[in-house]
């Protein structure tokens, strides 16, 4: 079976949403839109990825199984302001 996918955007090197709620002991499938006009790396210590997503286009980033607890990620080219949130529950 296809693990359940969420949506993320940066827009304006922000991401949208900040937070995302996602379901605790699960692989899931992120789908995050660079709808900026510059690249941007999609990053996290936390749960250890990493990726760098095209200008205006679309990168797929499996992660989990997580346990419940909160795990930042950031844009590694705008980190002052692309900072997020996935909230596992």
């Amino acid at each position: 079976a296809e693990p359940p996918s969420f949506r993320l955007a940066i827009v304006n090197h922000r991401f949208q949403p900040a937070t995302l709620t996602i379901p605790a002991n699960t692989k899931v499938k992120l789908v995050v839109e660079n709808r900026d006009a510059t690249p941007e790396e999609f990053e996290s210590n936390d749960f250890d990825r990493e990726k760098v997503i095209l200008p205006n286009s679309s990168a797929v980033i499996f992660v989990g199984p997580l346990r419940p607890g909160q795990y930042r990620f950031f844009g590694e080219f705008n980190p002052a302001t692309a900072q997020g949130v996935l909230r596992v529950e």
